[in-house]
């Protein structure tokens, strides 16, 4: 039940912005909004202000817009016309379309903001948990529960700064300064490439000196203001890490397995719901972002589908034909229907254990 309620409100409210960001825009540019509803399948309440009617329907996953004019062949009066969709020029069109992916990634960086602010973001203590058989730290002598408190004379206060001078080394020595207890020691280690896996299971070659984290952190909040420009930078980070993960797909560096769906998500929602709110909030955060990106795919039947057809009208100079339209968006909507029954493949596969 925690479960269901929490995919409900994850992507209840992803949805909904989405959707939101798309009516907005229509608003703006002029376009006739005809139904603005919460939620999908049978209506349960609504009203109607101007030529909008505003729904709260049966099913809470998200929402849906329905504008004036945007089904082909749609009869429309002359009064009508000015206002609908399908007779507006290719900016409004796109700026309407792209709305929609546009709102994700303003709903992310507000969530971020709000994580950064109230929860804050986690630092790892340079803390040693484990240290490799016959590694340079081995022999270097460090040992677990030491905490590395400079390296070369530099001060550092968290693991991620251990890891950025160690790749930054090169395999040059380093001067570690340990607190051991009471006692404070100096060691000289030597970091070594190794090869490794990347987190897109790629092998790279990194200096490592065979240490792993104890995993202690602790929050630290950002000023407010502060806050808005790291939330920025976060959600710039998180769309090109999606970005890069769809190329890797593509270039099937990531196996098609690592796709998650619909019971995967729920699964994740329920988790980071009984974590708590902020680990929640943040989970929204980068599902928000994802969401954004793969709506701006160059797949017929998504936004960025009709993105890209608008594009090839704007160079061609012409509308494209309609049959062609017709042609490419049920290509699209069974390359859509393949991709679902793979994530749905994978979930079900998870639930089983098997992946």
């Amino acid at each position: 039940m925690y479960t269901v309620l929490a995919v409900i409100v994850v992507l209840g409210v992803l949805i909904f912005f989405h959707e939101l960001g798309h009516f907005l825009m229509a608003r703006l540019v002029g376009v006739r909004v005809l139904k603005f509803s919460l939620g999908f399948g049978p209506k349960l309440v609504g009203f109607k202000r101007g030529h909008t009617e505003y729904i709260l329907s049966a099913i809470p996953l998200g929402g849906y817009v329905k504008l004036l004019g945007e089904n082909p062949g749609e009869r429309l009066s002359p009064e009508e016309i000015p206002y609908s969709f399908s007779h507006r020029p290719l900016r409004d069109k796109a700026l309407i379309v792209l709305a929609g992916p546009l709102a994700n990634f303003v709903l992310a960086w507000f969530f971020f903001v709000l994580v950064f602010v109230f929860q804050g973001k986690p630092v790892y203590l340079p803390e040693v948990g484990k240290v490799l058989p016959d590694s340079p730290a081995a022999q270097a002598g460090l040992k677990p529960g030491d905490l590395i408190v400079a390296v070369n004379g530099q001060p550092i206060s968290s693991w991620q700064e251990l890891n950025a001078l160690i790749k930054k080394s090169a395999g040059r020595p380093l001067k570690l300064t340990i607190k051991r207890g009471q006692e404070k020691l100096v060691v000289t280690v030597t970091p070594q490439l190794r090869e490794v896996k990347n987190i897109f299971g790629e092998t790279i070659k990194t200096p490592l000196i065979g240490i792993m984290s104890a995993g202690k952190a602790r929050f630290v909040k950002t000023d407010p203001v502060k806050a808005l420009a790291e939330a920025f930078l976060m959600v710039l980070a998180m769309i090109k890490l999606t970005v890069v993960s769809v190329i890797k797909l593509v270039e099937r560096v990531l196996p098609l397995s690592t796709l998650g769906g619909p019971i995967f998500i729920a699964k994740l929602a329920g988790e980071q719901a009984q974590a708590g709110l902020w680990p929640l909030v943040s989970f929204m955060a980068v599902l928000s972002v994802n969401l954004g990106v793969l709506n701006l795919l160059p797949i017929p039947m998504l936004d960025g589908g009709h993105l890209f057809l608008y594009a090839i009208e704007g160079l061609r100079g012409k509308p494209i034909p309609e049959k062609t339209k017709e042609f490419v968006m049920k290509l699209g909507l069974a390359l859509l229907i393949v991709l679902m029954i793979v994530v749905f493949y994978n979930d079900i596969l998870r639930l089983l254990g098997k992946s």
